[in-house]
């Protein structure tokens, strides 16, 4: 699929902005200096034009990743790896009770090219909206260019495990990325593998602390290592997740460094569950019916282990498979 096949609508521009409007099926997409506006059959949605866009930048990169990715408690998408639903209202009672809630399914294609396509356009040169707020400009203001090389970069999927033949390349230092501000007292020494002959592809090890540490973004999980379907994907959090994650599967955390809290709703309507606040060496489990959205006032590195099965949201929804990891 090309930028030719999208339903593009460019606005006319009223307001001497520079934004372009956006139409994906019966949804439309328009923003100015501060605002995003979101317009379906039944109603229309207002959001901060940063928070759309940190929520848009996860949902490309991720490719939509494991289940709901809720921009707020009333626009999202929900993944079903090969087509995407966009919705607005559907996870929400009232805007349910108001029938004012609508949801379209698409091919996955379709939706991806145009949503990069809306944060190419609306993305300025002075933001970047994988960054933490002190590390980026501002997202307002009338159109000013464009930031490309940010809103592009490439989410790094380790084959196998950093540091083994054939994934050295995706080493964050490797790069050239400095040591992050936070991070400063993180030591750099890398361990001293001494492998036998003829295992020299078969035994590696890297220092994941400094790896994280090296980290240019936020709030953005990547595979270090991958065994089958179990991937560890630590990432690094400052601020506020972009997302409420609204999970498929069971998520296990692990947080290395420092403090997040989560708090913690009902997949489905919302409703509050709980609030887990994880300090260093904390381990926990986010069962398969919850959706999720985690603080942390200083940055810290977690560490995010995934079941990727692709068999396992319909497991899960049939029954056959719990939403929770383990019966006490």
């Amino acid at each position: 699929m090309t930028i030719a096949d999208i339903d593009v609508v460019k606005s006319a521009d009223v307001n001497g902005e520079g934004y372009h409007e956006f139409r994906l099926g019966e949804f439309t997409f328009r923003r100015d200096e501060f605002f995003v506006y979101i317009g379906w059959p039944t109603g229309n949605h207002i959001m901060s034009a940063d928070a759309f866009l940190r929520a848009l930048q996860r949902d490309v990169a991720w490719d939509f990743f494991y289940g709901t990715v809720n921009f707020d408690g009333v626009f999202g998408t929900v993944n079903h790896y090969g087509t995407v639903d966009i919705f607005a209202g559907r996870f929400n009672d009232s805007y349910r009770k108001a029938e004012l809630d609508y949801s379209e399914n698409v091919e996955t294609p379709r939706i991806r090219e145009t949503f990069k396509s809306i944060l190419e356009d609306w993305t300025n040169q002075t933001f970047d909206p994988f960054a933490s707020p002190h590390e980026t400009g501002s997202a307002f203001g009338l159109k000013n260019g464009a930031n490309v090389a940010a809103i592009t970069r490439r989410r790094v999927a380790a084959r196998r495990m950093v540091a083994v033949p054939g994934d050295e390349e995706i080493r964050t230092d490797a790069s050239g990325f400095p040591v992050n501000r936070m991070f400063s007292d993180v030591d750099q020494t890398e361990p001293v593998v001494e492998a036998e002959p003829g295992f020299e592809s078969e035994v590696a090890a890297f220092n994941l602390f400094a790896y994280l540490s090296r980290s240019d973004v936020t709030w953005n999980p990547s595979v270090v290592s991958a065994c089958k379907d179990s991937l560890f994907c630590p990432t690094t959090e400052e601020y506020i997740l972009p997302i409420i994650h609204g999970n498929d599967r069971v998520e296990w955390f692990v947080q290395l460094s420092d403090e997040i809290t989560w708090e913690v709703e009902d997949r489905d309507t919302g409703a509050v569950r709980s609030r887990v606040v994880m300090k260093a060496g904390d381990v926990c489990a986010m069962p398969a019916d919850i959706r999720h959205q985690g603080y942390s006032p200083k940055r810290s590195m977690l560490l995010v282990w995934e079941n990727g099965a692709g068999n396992l949201p319909e497991l899960i929804a049939s029954g056959k498979t719990p939403t929770y990891p383990v019966e006490f």
